[in-house]
């Protein structure tokens, strides 16, 4: 057993790197215990996350007071805006913290600060692709999903002012990523718990017309969020300008490097492909389940917001995987950044097969927030108990996705992702479209493409995938 920062003759340089480092927080990445320091890192994520997920049910309450339709109709961009909110902090952000990560274990402490930069206008450019796509093209995907009538016009109120405010939500996540990568977490969990105050403040109010505020319905939901996110966008940045981040923006002098678009890219591209094929996963599903009427799309869409409201939560967790994982990577010690994936793992399993089976077993605890129309009460109640008991290889696969961020190795992952996708879609579409069955043969579909998903991440992982063209460091 070596000490805590010492590394094989034949990785040498790796051991200069970690033995330059100087900074307190990043060395107690290197060289603290494996739980606690993890337990520690991930807390406030977790704790925040776990609000934000309040927020994401309470967005549902409210607009379920305006009726299934509304209901309906942001169930059916919801995907989209995952899509956005999972590949700006899990995907890109992935990349740009893990970047940040590996630049500071490998003691490249300039190299840092102008990986923050380049994450930024990746951000920008990102934001506009995304307004600029979904405002011409939602209404075309929202009508290929089932949307028509009073559900078909709610999802566009929802979707012109969400989108419309896109980048607010990219800079939002890639700020945050920047500070992630230094292995600061409380700051960007306390931005994003005052974000969600001010949102659970403003939501309703615009959604209902509460005092002096217009009612503006589903678009009330819409304008609190890209209002909440713009302020902690600004206070996120505030702190990346001043003297007292570990890594800080600096407008001054900046120039544009190919090689470090190339560093958040190599990493942020795979993970934000994989961020698409989860979402599109759901947005198939949807598809699949919207021809059995609005109260099978509802009810599917409220079972389904229970699965996305675990990314989050699994996020706090990775956040702290995505940088331990990578400094440790950076500094060339392999072996430990296994460790800690597996530890980040079974934390992340256990969370997520608690939330499954207990939403199994009392599955109107978590869809009577949202209704109480049988219709819609009976297809998410078999969504939650098909489901649910299989959350937890969800947790260990999401877990290992955003370990594999840090380690810079994400084809197992991507290709999990892609498999999790087809047997989903495919054998949906089979058991409704050729054997005649109803949404709950979809949701057998949904439950085996978790399995397939959690086992193709873990498995290589265990068989050495991140020491495939590297000298594994001993601990």
């Amino acid at each position: 057993m070596t000490t805590a920062l010492a590394a094989p003759a034949a990785d040498a340089p790796a051991a200069r790197a970690a033995a330059a480092v100087t900074d307190a927080r990043t060395r107690a990445l290197l060289e603290g215990p494996i739980a606690s320091t993890l337990l520690r890192l991930a807390a406030p994520g977790v704790a925040v996350m776990l609000l934000q997920a309040g927020v994401g049910t309470m967005d549902g309450v409210f607009v379920g007071w305006l009726g299934a339709e509304a209901l309906a109709g942001v169930s059916l961009v919801y995907p989209l805006l995952m899509l956005m909110q999972t590949m700006s902090a899990g995907g890109m952000g992935g990349g740009i913290a893990s970047a940040v990560a590996r630049a500071l274990g490998g003691g490249r402490r300039e190299d840092a600060d102008r990986l923050a930069a380049h994450g930024l206008l990746i951000a920008l450019a990102m934001g506009a692709l995304f307004t600029v796509t979904l405002l011409a093209g939602g209404p075309a995907v929202y009508r290929a999903l089932g949307g028509h009538g009073a559900a078909l016009d709610a999802a566009l109120a929802y979707s012109r002012v969400l989108f419309g405010g896109a980048a607010v939500f990219w800079l939002f996540n890639s700020l945050a990523s920047v500070i992630r990568g230094t292995g600061r977490m409380l700051l960007p969990a306390g931005v994003m718990a005052g974000a969600s105050v001010l949102y659970l403040l403003l939501s309703p109010a615009l959604v209902m017309g509460w005092g002096p505020l217009p009612r503006l319905g589903v678009a009330g939901a819409a304008t609190a969020s890209v209002t909440a996110f713009g302020a902690g966008t600004l206070v996120l940045a505030a702190h990346l300008l001043s003297a007292g981040s570990l890594v800080r923006l600096r407008p001054a002098g900046f120039r544009p490097r190919a090689a470090l678009f190339g560093e958040i890219l190599r990493v942020g591209a795979p993970g934000a492909l994989n961020t698409v094929f989860t979402n599109l996963t759901v947005v198939l599903l949807t598809g699949l389940v919207g021809p059995f009427g609005i109260h099978a799309l509802a009810g599917y869409g409220m079972g389904a917001r229970l699965e996305y409201i675990q990314i989050p939560i699994v996020f706090g967790v990775g956040s702290a995987l995505v940088a331990m994982v990578g400094t440790n990577v950076g500094a060339g010690r392999i072996a430990r950044a296994e460790r800690v994936a597996w530890v980040g793992a079974g934390l992340a399993g256990a969370i997520t097969t608690a939330i499954g089976l207990t939403f199994a077993v009392f599955p109107h605890v978590w869809l009577g927030l949202f209704t109480t129309e049988p219709a819609v009460l009976e297809t998410g109640t078999a969504y939650l108990r098909i489901v649910g008991p299989f959350y937890g290889f969800f947790g260990v696969g999401l877990a290992l996705y955003f370990a594999s961020q840090g380690a810079g190795r994400l084809a197992w992952p991507l290709l999990a992702g892609f498999l999790r996708l087809v047997v989903a879609a495919t054998g949906g579409w089979l058991a409704t479209r050729w054997l005649g069955g109803g949404p709950s043969s979809v949701f057998v579909a949904i439950a085996v493409a978790l399995v397939v998903m959690g086992v193709m991440v873990a498995i290589p992982i265990k068989a050495g995938a991140w020491r495939r063209g590297r000298a594994a460091s001993r601990s």
